[in-house]
């Protein structure tokens, strides 16, 4: 798709996130001339700002509230939003009724008109945000021209037309930004692979995929796409996986690359993180980056907020915000990357996630267990008490106030008070980050 073939035509945003927000930024700002109708399930007030600034758009118009999804068939083109559900009965019903419909998303159309071909994308269950971090501090400090964007939270249009043909993007792509691409980039990064958004978790964003290996298929696109000239840089620990992908679909066309742990010193902690230094080092390496600046870089990352982040040390107790752990598999991570005994902050939303190996790290690990209210809470509980840990350390709070302040009360010198919860934010919190933020501010109080 290029600029064309958006002039003249009725275009539908199906969801006003940040992505579709920057894409009709852009749309304004290249005067494409045609029609843009916003398809959101929110009112004016949730909106806000957004509505305020684009309702004053005589060619932007509006479906809001019960009726957001009806009579899709209307439209030419439907952007859709990374939390839109392909499956959407209303995407379903329009291309029945109008089978020239167009059903593409702000990333899908990124591939298409970006300037440079330099484009290098990361995806994994875990680690793909801290790995595209790191690779843009890499290329940095090797001087190059280098972007950032994608799930990390900046939307790629919000950049595009400060791109030149040399420069460098990197994108963090989710799943569901990757279910339906039809491109690859030219490097492909993907760091691991745990069952996730098997189950709809944000009432604002309800997308999910129905199977594992739906799951499994939509991450592999970051890769199905490339050339003999594009490279895989896949986790070593996949092996087998793609082995068996082979065997089924036959060999792979580009030239693939797989690491492991990094000797590199770094001040992230923890295994996992030593192979997603791993991940971004194999990635520089091949953009013919020198070794010397590679670990300059690697010295100097910080990491990112709320990936098993030390924000606060108080009476020689330290405490860990890893709130961006919403599976059993990342906080398992989280509680190994430990010698110290450990108070446990955990619970929330339900995912419908198998708690039994959690339950089973947490029962060798944890001293103390502070619970988090929420959906999934209850069934945490019964699980980590299913396998010999005391019901009498454990302790459901309905605040985060209360699961610090809990916390500090059974700490002492030389312990770890890690908030990694196995579970999504949603009910006590709006998201992730704000259960992160409220943790960090009590801890540093």
């Amino acid at each position: 798709m290029t600029i064309k073939d958006l002039h003249g035509r009725r275009l539908g945003i199906l969801g006003l996130g940040l992505e579709n927000y920057w894409l009709i930024k852009w749309l304004i700002a290249h005067k494409i001339h045609g029609r843009i109708i916003i398809c959101d399930l929110r009112d004016i007030t949730t909106l806000g700002e957004k509505f305020v600034e684009l309702n004053k758009y005589e060619h932007i118009t509006w479906q809001l509230g019960k009726e957001f999804n009806q009579n899709l068939d209307r439209y030419d083109i439907l952007f859709r939003a990374p939390g839109w559900p392909l499956s959407c009965p209303g995407i379903a019903q329009g291309l029945k009724k109008n089978k020239k419909i167009v059903v593409t998303s702000p990333m899908k159309l990124f591939f298409d008109v970006c300037p440079t071909k330099n484009i290098i994308g990361v995806t994994g269950s875990k680690g793909k945000g801290t790995t595209s971090s790191l690779i843009f501090d890499i290329l940095k400090t090797a001087k190059k021209r280098v972007w950032l964007g994608g799930n990390i939270g900046v939307a790629p249009f919000s950049f595009i037309d400060k791109i030149k043909a040399e420069d460098f993007v990197i994108l963090e792509l989710s799943s569901f930004q990757l279910e339906d691409l039809h491109r690859s980039p030219k490097v492909a990064v993907l760091t691991n692979f745990t069952p996730e958004h098997l189950a709809p978790a944000d009432p604002n964003n309800p997308n999910f995929h129905p199977s594992l290996a739906h799951y499994w298929i939509s991450k592999f696109n970051i890769a199905k796409w490339q050339s003999a000239r594009d490279y895989f840089v896949v986790n070593e620990k996949l092996k087998l996986k793609l082995l068996k992908w082979e065997m089924k679909f036959g060999k792979l066309k580009q030239r693939v690359s797989y690491f492991g742990v990094s000797d590199l010193t770094s001040g992230l902690p923890g295994q996992h993180n030593r192979e997603n230094v791993d991940a971004a080092e194999v990635v520089a390496k091949l953009l013919k980056i020198e070794p010397k600046t590679i670990a300059i870089a690697v010295k100097k990352f910080k990491g990112l907020p709320h990936r098993l982040e030390l924000v606060a040390e108080k009476n020689n107790i330290k405490y860990y915000d890893d709130s961006f752990a919403t599976t059993p598999e990342s906080t398992i991570i989280a509680l190994k990357s430990f010698e110290d005994p450990i108070v446990l902050l955990a619970g929330g939303a339900d995912k419908q996630a198998d708690f039994k190996n959690l339950a089973k790290e947490i029962n060798k690990r944890a001293k103390f267990v502070v619970l988090l209210n929420g959906t999934a809470t209850a069934r945490l509980r019964k699980e980590i008490i299913a396998n010999g840990f005391s019901a009498k350390k454990i302790k459901l709070v309905k605040s985060m106030d209360e699961a610090v302040m809990t916390a500090r009360d059974q700490s002492e010198r030389g312990d770890v008070i890690l908030m990694s919860t196995a579970c999504a934010s949603f009910g006590m919190f709006k998201n992730y980050k704000d259960r992160g933020e409220q943790f960090v501010k009590l801890a540093r109080n």
